[in-house]
């Protein structure tokens, strides 16, 4: 059984490893239903989705009927306008099934065009502060990718306070001191404020070449057991964070497998070795 934890302010104890909706975009009702068993098992008790993650929402559905009260549930809209958001939180609802969500996130909104829209006049985060004041979500969250979303999550927590963060953060990306510092200054925020920082990507390799692809992950992930174990225990290294899983249901066991048996972060040499032997590179290009 994976390590509980309160999730930030929310008043909720998640497990720290959190399920990634995004597995589920392609999958079957019965290989959904095989995972939810999975995550009973290791008790996962926090599901991460998005309107935009495929089939994800439908898919989650039918487990609310049965387990709504076992499952701290988040998902995310994507759009940037109040009316656009305030319409794909009305559609989670009827996909997920249920009268309302814990968490209500702003996905991706990395790009300074999106930031100005969304959490301008108008726009999309109005829409989730409306639904918090409805009942229909119970929190306001913030995600993103890319080199430069530490920096950009520290704008949105001064424009509005948030009650959760989710960025990527995984061996590669700490080796540069620009995004490492960042990061930092985020959790430092975070912990003052006591906002939930998840991290997402921990077991990314980079972008796929040219094989052909075997996960569904839209980057190449990192597959054998030992180097996963050592991905996920240095991303747990960074006190109080929650780690989303991977959006590939063949590497959520390995995953869950390597949280469950977390003792101490492996040291820098022994991630420096993996990193050269598994060649992990950057999945945002070059860091600005």
């Amino acid at each position: 059984m994976l390590e509980r934890r309160p999730f930030g302010r929310t008043g909720h104890a998640s497990s720290v490893t959190l399920f990634g909706g995004a597995a589920l975009a392609r999958a079957s009702q019965a290989d959904a239903d095989r995972t939810l068993e999975l995550l009973l098992r290791y008790g996962v008790n926090h599901i991460d989705t998005a309107a935009r993650y495929g089939d994800s929402e439908l898919r989650i559905g039918p487990w609310m009927a049965r387990h709504r009260k076992d499952f701290f549930l988040a998902t995310k809209t994507g759009s940037r306008g109040a009316r656009e958001a305030r319409e794909d939180i009305h559609r989670s609802l009827d996909r997920l099934r249920v009268d309302h969500v814990d968490l209500i996130q702003l996905h991706s909104l990395g790009h300074p065009d999106d930031w100005d829209q969304a959490l301008g006049p108008g726009g999309a985060l109005e829409a989730a502060v409306e639904a918090r004041a409805q009942g229909l979500a119970r929190f306001v969250g913030v995600t993103g990718h890319g080199w430069t979303i530490a920096a950009m999550h520290r704008r949105s927590l001064a424009r509005f306070d948030f009650d959760t963060v989710l960025l990527p953060y995984n061996f590669f990306m700490a080796q540069d001191e620009r995004y490492r510092r960042s990061f930092e200054e985020v959790l430092a925020i975070c912990r003052e404020r006591n906002v939930a920082v998840q991290v997402i990507k921990s077991i990314a390799r980079g972008p796929w070449a040219a094989a052909d692809r075997t996960h569904a992950t839209w980057y190449q992930p990192l597959e054998e057991q030992a180097d996963i174990d050592r991905a996920v225990h240095w991303a747990f290294g960074v006190p109080g964070v929650f780690l989303n899983t991977a959006g590939d249901l063949t590497l959520l066991p390995k995953v869950l497998d390597a949280a469950s048996r977390f003792e101490r972060r492996p040291a820098d040499e022994e991630m420096r070795a993996m990193l050269g032997a598994t060649r992990m590179t950057s999945l945002f290009g070059l860091s600005t």
